[in-house]
């Protein structure tokens, strides 16, 4: 399957919205430029098209197989692995000692999304082998770090991390898995975890698990739980592999999408010879694995962005190609020539609008990676707002960008028509394999409810209202446009919106049943707000941009006929020109809907609660 993705909406952003040219003056970045990060760029997508994606589609038909305690990967996953660990792309973001790259994380978000839209199933151990090296790199022992991190980082051994039980699932407090301190300093690991992506494979020697384990004696809920480093095969002093460390997987589950990975259900223990090493200390193990956590609902955000981008992709070169029905202008024509689906008003307003979400999804995760660099460079209060801006953002990038990735993927597969059903072309998969960006890491109703029991009222709400302060300024700056007046009046109506709501839920006497039963609106509304303030921030620039071009060029606009063919030769032109377009028509189509689940809020309605079920 071929991998296609908006490169230039991509260095648009990085390098002309965004101020990475700013970031990467700083010390930490000293030996890097725009230009050699532009080459980081074009090589992973390099390896995105030429590696991933023609292992994706036999990922998808042939998946991962189990045999036996086990699993073996589909034809090209190996590789495609050892390219990528060869090039050193798993420790992008990691710190020179460790022997990573040590780029900032707007690089490595747009990485990331070259290998999740090219094939999501493989770049899932990459992630989770990334997240367990810097876990332990960030909190581990100096022995610790010294036998796993560089192993881990550099791919030679991969890495999970192990939270779900059959009965603790959204509520991981509730878990059972056992540790017992032996004299030796270890502990003696027993239990089970279910639905463990990438628990067992074929790509490494070794898999390095995190596993949430609860110790003798230890409080109930979350605050019982530890956090253990449990490998696969026991590794000796000298980092040489020992013995099996009783780790065993007994399934893996048949899913409706990302079939190449494998989700596993793994025991711990069961002929009582499992050890596991203490990550931290005891009681702080929900603690250390939001950090992970957190970086991973990002990152699956972020596929949910991919697989729209790619979908997008993909559906808008079909409709080029596919010839059907007459223009919309010799309708009554019968001697009139089929004509490119691209021709047909739905088509088009299926295109514009998919992509008009991917580059609101691409815009609020790469802005919120910037947040990321900012509180890494920063200090004192500086990075404590930085920070508070990822936290804030961070159920929405996973919430937000997964659900409308889904609804992306869907509108692209229309665009097919009939054939976007079958697996002749790519969308049928892509979108099965979104889905799951709703579910995992905490599903999407978790997230609503901890973006609005939490990150809401966190630091007495002002993170919230800075963020939301940024889309007001650019509302005061789009009002004076005659093009962007009308879009940047619909964004202050849907502010507006938000802030008579939040002030009325507070106060309605069942105050906490109306938040509990709209928390997954509440977060779209805001979601929406912020992916039409940062679109509109973008068009400002690109209307710059363009008017720097017609000036240069001596085109008007007056003309429609003939600036159309200007931009029809033109390709900068009409790239920054189609930026404008597509922060107008996202105005438009998603500004009402604030309005409208707004308005089904105040309504007071509850019959969910009064329903028998």
């Amino acid at each position: 399957m071929d991998y296609k993705v908006d490169l230039r909406d991509i260095k648009f952003q990085l390098f002309e919205w965004l101020p990475t040219a700013k970031l990467i003056e700083a010390e930490k970045f000293a030996d890097w430029d725009l230009e050699n990060i532009e080459m980081v760029l074009d090589e992973a997508l390099k390896i995105a098209q030429e590696q991933l994606a023609p292992c994706n589609e036999i990922g998808d038909r042939v998946g991962a197989k189990w045999a036996d305690g086990e699993v073996t990967l589909p034809e090209g996953f190996h590789a495609a692995y050892q390219t990528v660990t060869e090039g050193g792309w798993i420790a992008l973001l990691a710190d020179p000692e460790y022997g990573g790259m040590g780029l900032p994380e707007v690089l490595g978000t747009s990485v990331n999304e070259f290998f999740s839209g090219s094939n999501v199933s493989f770049s899932l151990t990459l992630m989770l082998t990334r997240g367990v090296g810097h876990m332990i790199a960030g909190f581990g022992t100096d022995e610790q770090k010294q036998l796993y991190v560089e192993k881990v980082l550099s791919g030679e051994w991969a890495g999970t991390m192990c939270l779900t039980e059959a009965q603790a699932g959204s509520d991981v407090g509730a878990s059972k898995t056992k540790a017992v301190k032996k004299d030796d300093g270890s502990y003696q690991i027993t239990g089970e975890k279910i639905f463990i992506t990438a628990g067992q494979h074929d790509l490494t020697d070794n898999i390095i698990h995190l596993v949430l384990a609860r110790t003798p004696d230890a409080p109930v809920g979350t605050k019982g739980l530890s956090l253990f480093i449990i490998p696969k095969v026991k590794v000796n002093p000298d980092g040489s592999l020992g013995e099996s460390n009783d780790v065993y997987c007994n399934n893996i589950e048949e899913k409706m999408g990302i079939h190449g990975s494998p989700t596993c259900t793994l025991v711990f223990g069961q002929n009582d010879n499992c050890e596991g090493y203490l990550l931290g200390e005891e009681g702080q193990g929900m603690k250390l694995m939001f950090h992970m956590m957190n970086a991973a609902r990002i990152e699956v955000g972020l596929q949910g962005a991919a697989a729209a981008g790619a979908t997008h992709q993909q559906a808008l070169a079909y409709a080029h190609e596919r010839l059907q029905s007459r223009s919309w202008k010799e309708m009554r024509n019968p001697e009139a020539p089929q004509v490119p689906i691209v021709e047909h008003p739905d088509v088009r307003r299926m295109l514009l609008t998919s992509k008009a979400y991917t580059e609101a999804m691409r815009a609020l995760l790469l802005q919120t990676s910037y947040y990321l660099d900012m509180a890494h460079l920063s200090e004192g209060e500086d990075a404590e707002k930085y920070q508070s801006y990822v936290e804030l953002l961070t159920p929405i990038c996973k919430a937000w960008c997964s659900e409308w990735a889904v609804q992306v993927c869907h509108m692209c597969l229309q665009v097919y028509g009939g054939y976007g059903y079958t697996s002749e072309y790519p969308a049928e998969q892509y979108m099965r394999d979104s889905v799951i960006a709703c579910i995992y890491e905490g599903t999407n109703g978790i997230q609503a409810l901890d973006f609005v029991a939490r990150k809401l009222p966190m630091n007495g709400g002002k993170p919230i209202r800075e963020i939301l302060g940024a889309a007001e300024k650019t509302f005061n700056t789009a009002k004076s446009d005659p093009e962007l007046m009308e879009p940047a009046w619909m964004l202050a109506a849907a502010l507006k919106q938000i802030e008579t709501i939040s002030k009325e839920l507070t106060k309605r006497p069942d105050a906490i049943q109306m938040v509990l039963l709209n928390a997954p609106p509440l977060l779209d509304m805001v979601g929406t707000v912020i992916g039409a303030h940062l679109l509109l921030d973008q068009a400002m620039l690109a209307k710059t941009k363009l008017t720097a071009i017609l000036e240069e060029q001596g085109v008007g606009t007056d003309d429609k006929k003939a600036y159309k063919t200007f931009l029809q030769g033109h390709e900068e032109a009409a790239f920054y020109h189609n930026k404008v377009q597509t922060a107008i028509h996202f105005a438009y189509r998603a500004l009402p809907t604030v309005a409208a689940k707004g308005a089904a809020i105040r309504s007071g309605e509850r019959s969910p609660f009064f329903a028998i079920m």
